[in-house]
């Protein structure tokens, strides 16, 4: 699979306020392949805007080598390849969906008979197609964001940086968000989305990045890293004292009105606590390998980086 992102040695410094420099990229590495969604996280301050602007052109690095579909970072043909979608994306309140779009598509210079084809589906496709024609001041913040994906999808790009692009939607603009991203997978393109909102990353991401103070983290597989060692084993009606021979020798334990909660990572005693839940006549509701949340995984990269 072709590389989309390449990023080696990536360091960037600003001068600092208070006398010498900040560096607010450091040293970092990252490749990401073509036709993947790639979750790039981190606490705020973490460098991740500073990376996104690079990848653009819109600053240059300090040192470090920045590839984007196989050209440095700002090379102008690349730039018709690419597009981005700010978290706060700023749009003339007067002009309608349809008008924004076919101003953008003059700055693309799309012909006239692709340019209609194009915004319609667009529309349609954001969920857009019956407030086209509504000036945007009278858009939600939804309807905005919406408006935001159709103008970023216009150039029909291969790589599409997303910057927070579910952050204060309702529950249904939210999902129809994510459904889109995915569906960008589909047709075989790349998206990099950075976002607070880790529940969005976990479920649609391939792999992630994790950033801390400019620095690499972690990053892989959004599966892999979710998935640890331990086993989960519940089991109802357990007794005080069974759940406190278990708690013992588990990793983890809790029991709540007689249902227990145990993580163990030993092959050994997890056949001694099912054989306890059994001759003490338990009803063993389950047993399945312990997978962490995303968000687990990176307050505990966070705190651990820092």
């Amino acid at each position: 699979m072709a590389t989309a992102i390449e990023i080696q040695g990536l360091t960037k410094r600003f001068k600092s306020p208070f006398g010498g420099t900040l560096n607010a990229v450091d040293n970092l590495d990252l490749n990401v392949q073509e036709g993947e969604i790639f979750g790039f996280l981190g606490p705020n301050g973490a460098g991740k805007t500073t990376t996104i602007k690079i990848l653009l052109g819109l600053i240059s690095p300090t040192s470090g080598k920045a590839m984007v579909l196989g050209k440095p970072a700002g090379d102008n043909n690349t730039k018709k390849r690419i597009s981005y979608l700010p978290e706060s994306p700023y749009f003339y309140e007067y002009m309608s969906a349809r008008e924004l779009l076919n101003f953008y598509a003059d700055l693309f210079r799309i012909g006239r008979e692709e340019r209609k084809t194009r915004v319609d589906s667009l529309l349609e496709r954001v969920g857009l197609a019956e407030a086209a024609d509504k000036p945007l001041r009278h858009y939600s913040k939804g309807m905005l964001q919406r408006a935001g994906v159709a103008q970023a999808l216009l150039n029909n790009p291969d790589l599409v940086f997303l910057d927070e692009p579910t952050s204060g939607l309702d529950p249904i603009a939210h999902a129809d968000i994510c459904n889109l991203i995915l569906d960008l997978r589909a047709q075989g393109k790349t998206v990099f989305v950075s976002s607070h909102q880790l529940g969005d990353i976990e479920m649609i991401a391939n792999r992630v990045a994790i950033l801390v103070s400019g620095k690499l983290a972690m990053m892989g597989e959004v599966k892999e890293l979710l998935t640890t060692k331990q086993v989960e084993i519940i089991a109802d009606g357990v007794n005080d004292e069974v759940a406190g021979k278990i708690a013992e020798i588990s990793d983890e334990s809790e029991l709540h009105a007689g249902r227990l909660t145990a993580y163990i990572q030993d092959a050994a005693v997890q056949k001694n606590v099912i054989e306890m839940l059994l001759k003490n006549n338990a009803s063993l509701v389950s047993v399945n390998p312990r997978r962490r949340t995303l968000e687990k995984l990176f307050v505990d990269t966070v705190r651990g980086g820092r």
